[in-house]
């Protein structure tokens, strides 16, 4: 909750020392209202949270999903049954860029990577954005953001692509990209060993035991993308390597900039394809 501070001191946001919440101006840098009349320490705290890696995929996640939900509001109105409330309708998320055989076939390979971005419904992308916001801070801090976003991505690919390999007609979600992420930590904990690391390969484990069997108890589970994603997960981290034994270089941020760029461009291949 934002709450205004009449009274004290505050770190200035443009030269990072302490002055009056109250100044009308930094006495170190000059910078104007650095206090926001009172609002400037509460309102960083605030952005604080969403800053990060997941943070930011769990936007994106969210803000897609809105997109597609206004895409085609009619589907809104007609839910199929309590587990399609608030589901998009399929001719929006083909739009999106759904993958699955059927658009692999058709030459829509982008949709490997636009899918894991998706959701089908209001339970799929809060169990998803749930899990994310978990591990996606446990894998930023122990890889680095550069490493945990390739790990992100990877992962959701290669979930996606033994999925359409198995024959999944439509598939969407970033299910497979989570599973990666769990497959990450168990490599960690594994590679790190000592007290730390066999605690989190425990921990980590029963998640990912219990994850697994929660896929198979409900219907409509694409459960070969979990399995794709995990070992997508687990392999492109050990190449890596871990932050405590290999300093994330500027190659591991170039590339996942590269990714980044490649993810927008098959979003942009995703909107300007013909329909």
């Amino acid at each position: 909750m934002l709450e205004r501070k009449k009274s004290g001191s505050m770190v200035c946001p443009g030269c990072g020392r302490l002055i009056s919440v109250n100044a009308p101006s930094c006495i170190h840098c000059g910078r104007k209202n650095p206090g926001l009349w009172g609002w400037g320490p509460s309102l960083s705290r605030w952005l604080a949270d969403f800053r990060g890696l997941a943070p930011s995929l769990t936007v994106a996640c969210i803000a897609l999903y809105v997109i597609s939900l206004a895409l085609d509001l009619s589907a809104i109105l007609h839910p199929r049954g309590m587990l399609s409330f608030l589901s998009p309708g399929m001719e929006s998320l083909d739009r999106m860029g759904m993958t699955g055989r059927y658009a692999i076939s058709h030459g829509r390979w982008w949709t490997l990577l636009t899918a894991v971005y998706l959701h089908g419904g209001i339970l799929h992308i809060l169990f998803n954005v749930m899990w994310l916001r978990q591990l996606g801070y446990m894998v930023e801090e122990l890889f680095g953001t550069g490493r945990a976003f390739i790990i992100f991505t990877v992962s959701g690919v290669t979930g996606f692509m033994l999925s359409v390999a198995m024959g999944s007609m439509f598939t969407l979600g970033g299910s497979g990209a989570i599973f990666g992420m769990l497959g990450s930590l168990i490599y960690y904990g594994r590679k790190r060993g000592g007290d730390f690391g066999s605690a989190l390969y425990r921990q980590v484990g029963a998640w990912a035991i219990m994850a697994f069997v929660f896929g198979f108890l409900f219907p409509n589970i694409d459960n070969w993308a979990h399995f794709g994603g995990f070992a997508g997960g687990f392999v492109i981290s050990a190449l890596m390597g871990i932050r405590e034994t290999r300093r994330e270089k500027k190659a591991i941020a170039l590339a996942a900039g590269a990714l980044a760029a490649v993810t927008l461009l098959c979003f942009l291949l995703a909107v300007i394809r013909p329909h």
